[in-house]
């Protein structure tokens, strides 16, 4: 066969046009529709009919059903959505995902809208150049539709011509003559490409532009369809392998949805198919089984004549072509009807199994039993699969707030380890203290790292400017916990030096350790709330003057007292270390609610 390496390399590039195109129409979209999801997802009920809804209608706007899923699993994960409302979602989202092959159906072969991708592409530049951030994400929608064509056009040229070939379609041809076990090996082809391509959108295009070619039967690229409907679901299983207990368990229900989808589907395969292949002779085109008999009485010359894009004039020939292309679109429409009722069916059947899922699912991911592995990794930032720029930004707010929490915690520890005598309960709170602070850095390096990775993506000006403002929060909250630290070898210096406080120092380092916990307490107040307002930051005011206030009055009364002899020189450097650092940490607080707040101003 003419085929060469340079054509074949052609191949992989038309797939990575077509996978590019469909990864910056999503993201187009995604940005335009951001707020909208966001708004939606929030608005989730228990209602599990709502959330096939909504499934269907996300996936539809952002065409990728593996970036919904994957969506879906950082929301559970970050506590936003139950199990039972992410299974309502995921199955929304397998119907949502047959827009897009109906669309290359409709387009990528009956019209030829590669004719019209440069002058879309000319209208997208203005747009993308643009310096409003909706405009340009309307010029990334046109230049990803566009790209998309392109790349299906290309691919449709560069496939290799097996049909004039017919040795190696001899070859294809023995693996679609068993029956049951070759519904199997195609469904297994299917899964295995998808996995590898990691689009189903780009699978399914594939298998459409297989059959259409020849390659294989109707049927076989049925079972194909199939198996990217199993093989779409690793997307979200890649992306949970780091994330919490619920979010493991919501990928798995997608996984389970589909396989037991196929199962029945595969069960009743042959009736299934007469009955979409009625729909599409009844109603449609033709019937697309008639393509294989079709190219099988064509000799080859025949087929690459009126496969090419040449000009034909024998009346026979153009006739032929004009039969070519209509069981083409019979094939295309066929194909896509079968994936649309698979999934719309599967959906009407299964959704009334949800707390089944929930069930098995619970069983088979079970929570760890140690609570202290829990400190050594983030709860709700993965650290495996982005999720989509814009919804990244919500589990970095999640994080953060729980960052503050830990840092609340290292205080309560500072306060028990100021009043404890015994030695070894004290070196075991200390420890305690320093685990935390390792873990806070730690914390701040791969949330700032998330931050920078989301920041890297297409992101709208606003998102930016949120993602310099946690990252300036992340760093205070850092610093917190290094003061908390601090405070922690304050009190052990004053314990090795034998400095003994009198009952009125501990009375006033009490009182500064109440003010300083309330100032953390209504910080994470306000990181905790899902939009703080600006009256929020007037609390921390007040608190950050008490503090300061405090810390004055502290140092005077020190001078008098070191001066009186009410205690030695050195506890008053011990005591005045820890009043100082005190007032630090309150400055590093109100840091961080300037920081989250004072961005409206």
């Amino acid at each position: 066969m003419d085929y060469s390496f340079f054509d074949f390399l052609t191949l992989i590039g038309s797939l990575g046009l077509f996978l590019y195109g469909m990864k910056i129409m999503s993201e187009g979209l995604q940005k335009i529709a951001g707020d909208k999801m966001r708004s939606i997802l929030s608005a989730m009920t228990t209602n599990r009919f709502t959330g096939v809804l909504t499934g269907v209608l996300i996936t539809a706007l952002i065409q990728s059903s593996s970036a919904t899923t994957v969506m879906v699993v950082s929301f559970v994960n970050a506590g936003l959505l139950s199990l039972a409302q992410s299974i309502g979602v995921i199955m929304g989202a397998n119907v949502g995902t047959t827009v897009t092959a109906w669309i290359i159906s409709l387009f990528g072969f009956k019209v030829d809208i590669s004719a019209f991708a440069i002058p879309l592409i000319g209208l997208s530049i203005p747009l993308i150049f643009s310096e409003k951030s909706r405009r340009k994400s309307i010029g990334e929608f046109l230049l990803g539709f566009s790209f998309l064509f392109m790349g299906l056009a290309y691919l449709k040229d560069s496939v290799p011509d097996l049909q004039s070939n017919p040795q190696i379609l001899s070859f294809l041809q023995n693996y679609t003559s068993m029956g049951y076990l070759s519904l199997l090996i195609f469904l297994g082809i299917g899964t295995i490409l998808t996995v590898i391509v990691q689009s189903s959108s780009a699978t399914v295009a594939i298998t459409l532009i297989m059959c259409t070619k020849g390659w294989i039967p109707y049927d076989m690229a049925a079972a194909m369809i199939l198996g990217e409907n199993i093989g779409t679901t690793i997307t979200a299983n890649i992306a949970a392998i780091p994330a919490n207990v619920s979010a493991k368990r919501a990928a798995i229900a997608h996984l389970m949805f589909n396989v037991f989808g196929v199962i029945w589907v595969m069960t009743l395969f042959y009736p299934f198919t007469r009955m979409v292949t009625w729909i599409v002779s009844s109603f449609g085109p033709g019937d697309p089984h008639q393509m294989s008999q079709f190219l099988a009485n064509l000799d080859p010359r025949t087929i690459s004549l009126i496969t090419s894009n040449a000009e034909l004039t024998d009346p026979k020939l153009v006739e032929l072509q004009k039969q070519l292309l209509s069981l083409q679109v019979s094939v295309s429409y066929g194909l896509s009807l079968f994936h649309t009722m698979f999934n719309i069916l599967n959906v009407s059947i299964m959704i009334w199994f949800v707390k089944f899922y929930v069930y098995v699912c619970s069983a088979v991911i079970k929570p760890k039993n140690v609570a202290e592995e829990e400190e050594f990794q983030l709860r709700y930032i993965p650290s495996g699969m982005l999720s989509t720029s814009e919804l990244s930004l919500m589990q970095a707010k999640k994080e953060i707030a729980v960052y503050g929490d830990r840092t609340y915690r290292m205080l309560g520890m500072v306060k028990e380890l100021f009043y404890e005598k015994n030695e070894d309960k004290f070196l075991k709170i200390y420890s305690r203290i320093e685990k935390y602070e390792s873990i806070s850095d730690r914390m701040e390096v791969e949330i700032a790292n998330y931050l920078t990775f989301v920041a890297e993506g297409r992101l709208s000006s606003e998102s930016k400017e949120e993602i310099r403002i946690m990252l300036r929060a992340v760093t205070e909250i850092e610093s917190i916990a290094d003061s908390c630290n601090n405070l922690a070898r304050a009190i052990k210096r004053r314990n090795e030096g034998k400095g003994e406080f009198t009952e009125s120092l501990n009375h006033n380092m009490d009182q500064m350790f109440a003010i300083v916990d309330q100032a953390l307490q209504q910080m994470n107040v306000i990181l905790h709330k899902p939009e703080a307002v600006h009256d929020d930051i007037n609390v921390s005011y007040n608190v950050e003057n008490e503090i300061n206030n405090y810390r004055n009055q502290l140092k005077i009364k020190n001078m008098e007292d070191v001066n009186n002899k009410a205690y030695d020189y050195q506890v008053g450097v011990y005591y005045m270390d820890m009043v100082s650092e005190c007032e630090k940490l309150g400055d590093y607080v109100l840091n961080v609610v300037q920081a989250v707040i004072e961005k409206k101003i």
